[in-house]
């Protein structure tokens, strides 16, 4: 009797230890940090199209669109900088990529370049003449903005993201390939031609318990 009591002690004891062991575990496995970096700072956890990505290749590509011949030619013939939007840009590459914050850092630095006239895309053109309608009802005489004025576009930056997955034994290499290019509203000739590759080797450590 005595010697069944201790075995199960023994095993209400086992338990217990169980218990509180996977207590620990769960509590730690839940456990979440978070660490604010500067915006400029590289964070290249997964190995995907990220922030810096977009903002290096954005910057490289309109410096590059802007130092090649036909920026000097147009300015020289027409005595004026050219008006330039940016149009499409296709995702044709195997990551969900949201094209539109690329699209966004060329609009800055052809924005920001001071060397052509950026003109609202046609999404943005939509809101804006509906407020100029708005404001042909409702706002003063003299501060109305009269429909038919806007400036038409020289040039339009438009492309593709794409991408080459080659990946074995854990271990995969990412080679994207960036394709902008400047075509003249006039005559459809692509005036300008940039392409820019990056790679990634992505290598994930095995730990051993």
């Amino acid at each position: 009797m005595i010697e069944w009591r201790e075995h199960s002690v023994l095993r209400t004891c086992a338990v217990g230890l169980l218990v509180g062991c996977a207590a620990v575990v769960s509590g730690c496995g839940h456990e979440t940090k978070v660490t604010r970096v500067d915006t400029g700072t590289v964070t290249d956890l997964s190995g995907r199209w990220n922030d810096t990505d977009s903002q290096m290749v954005a910057e490289a590509m309109v410096k590059e669109a802007l130092a090649n011949p036909w920026l000097g030619n147009f300015t020289k013939g027409k005595n004026r900088q050219p008006v330039v939007i940016v149009g499409t840009v296709l995702n044709k590459s195997h990551e969900h990529i949201n094209v539109q914050t690329f699209v966004n850092d060329l609009e800055r630095e052809l924005t920001n370049s001071q060397k052509v006239t950026f003109v609202a895309a046609k999404g943005e053109r939509d809101e804006v003449r509906e407020e100029r309608r708005e404001q042909a009802v409702h706002a003063r005489e003299d501060t109305q903005k009269a429909p038919g004025k806007e400036i038409g576009a020289d040039y339009m930056m438009r492309g593709s993201i794409a991408t080459i997955l080659d990946e074995q034994d854990g271990a995969k290499a990412v080679f994207y390939q960036i394709d902008l290019e400047m075509v003249d509203l006039e005559n459809n000739v692509k005036s300008w031609f940039g392409q820019k590759k990056i790679k990634k080797v992505i290598e994930k450590k095995r730990t051993i318990f």
